[in-house]
């Protein structure tokens, strides 16, 4: 920053003075725009040799690293990282080429032992994760938005609501397996790390104001154990539209096309969206068609898609036509857990009296907190206490429950007096 920006980020965090997110959080004065990074845009590391230097830099710098991953969702297939930003006090800015050093782990390792301050942390680890970078501990900006009770959690909203700036949002969206990047890309993912550390102590003084710091710390704690999520189960039933397909034999052309069409994409590095539309999935499956003609009648299956595609297709359809009944996929995904809870009125009226109770009850305590329900307790939760609630419907045994389904040691002291209260009520 200039000396001006300084002296202009200091008057705007005198302004809102960590202020109560009560009424936005928002500052007296007009936001600044934030047009160039301190130190000017940093050169993109390419070569083992440069990102050398920059784990040294950063190895030697002191405080917490900003951590940014920027993605081609919508471009290519999966969620690699394609740019990875971060910033630390005394290494300044750093923007490195996943692709051309796909092994970032001695980074990692050098600022293992730092706090990496991130904004929505979840979308980020792990793709870094696949490169070998992996925090001990974090602080993730977004969630601590959350917890602070700020209507508007963005990374843009923050800053400006919070530091005074206004950050250039443009380029959130692009193909950033694009090589070169445009220098206004990379001007925006340097400037995406330029703030977000003096965006972690403003949030931090704000939370310790409010009394909800160990409440954030044992939320980035979670965060930052978490062992990677499972691969999905039945992806191909996340299909968009799949609430149109009811029979058996319609599902399974959903599946066929679903994993011929993954298989393409992944074969291409390109979104599986590129290669076919769910729409033209889902109007398929709801036709079966018998034949190629029949097919290239159907939306999505038009004049573009030329006729070895077409076959392509068709014959993934003729694989689902010829399945023996044995083999059709069975209606609806795997539930584990309690039932959707539309249905608890009538396979458990007393269940659903819990629920409704319960959910009133949480509703009243967030808002008395200032944050989102389901970051004083997820929904998930709440529903499986309902569900299949504890024997002797005391606290101790309600907080267990709770504990069992992982909530943290403040969610359960909040919550567990009113879901003990509303288990009660409703006996």
């Amino acid at each position: 920053m200039t000396d001006a920006q300084e002296t202009a980020a200091d008057s705007s965090l005198r302004t809102t003075g960590g202020a109560p997110p009560d009424d936005g959080g928002s500052v007296a004065e007009v936001p600044i725009p934030l047009l160039e990074p301190r130190e000017g845009i940093p050169p993109v590391i390419a070569d083992e040799a440069s990102l050398a230097e920059v784990v040294a830099a950063f190895a030697a710098g002191t405080g917490p690293v900003a951590v940014d991953a920027e993605r081609a969702s919508g471009y290519r297939y999966g969620q690699r990282a394609y740019l990875v930003q971060l910033r630390r006090e005394g290494a300044g800015s750093a923007l490195i080429d996943p692709v051309a050093c796909p092994d970032l782990t001695a980074l990692g390792d050098a600022v293992a032992g730092a706090e990496w301050v991130l904004h929505a942390a979840t979308q980020d680890l792990p793709c870094l994760r696949e490169i070998g970078m992996v925090p001990s501990r974090l602080f993730d900006t977004e969630l601590a938005g959350r917890l602070a009770g700020f209507p508007r959690v963005g990374l843009g909203a923050m800053v400006e609501n919070v530091l005074g700036y206004v950050l250039e949002k443009g380029h959130s969206a692009v193909d950033w397996s694009t090589r070169p990047l445009p220098d206004p890309w990379l001007r925006y993912a340097a400037l995406d790390v330029e703030l977000l550390v003096d965006l972690r102590d403003a949030l931090e003084k704000e939370l310790d104001r409010q009394g909800k710091l160990e409440w954030a710390h044992q939320e980035f704690d979670a965060i930052a154990s978490a062992p990677p999520a499972p691969p999905r189960k039945d992806p191909w039933r996340r299909t968009s539209g799949m609430h149109k397909v009811r029979r058996r034999r319609q599902m399974a052309v959903v599946r066929e096309l679903w994993t011929a069409r993954d298989r393409i994409a992944q074969r291409r590095d390109v979104s599986p969206g590129k290669v076919l539309g769910d729409g033209a999935i889902v109007e398929a499956a709801l036709a079966v068609p018998v034949n190629v003609h029949a097919l290239a009648a159907l939306p999505g299956f038009g004049h573009r898609v030329g006729r070895r595609q077409l076959e392509q297709w068709q014959a993934a359809v003729d694989r689902a036509r010829e399945l023996p009944d044995a083999e059709l996929p069975q209606p609806g995904a795997p539930v584990a857990g309690p039932p959707p809870p539309r249905a608890w009125a009538d396979k458990d009226p007393a269940a659903a009296a819990r629920l409704s109770a319960a959910r009133a009850a949480v509703s009243a305590l967030a808002e008395t907190l200032n944050m989102p329900q389901e970051n004083l307790i997820t929904p998930d939760t709440v529903r499986r206490v309902c569900w299949e609630p504890p024997g002797d419907r005391s606290e101790a045994a309600v907080a267990e429950a709770l504990r069992g389904y992982g909530a943290r040691p403040w969610q359960i002291e909040q919550v567990t007096p009113l879901l003990t209260e509303a288990l009660k009520q409703t006996d």
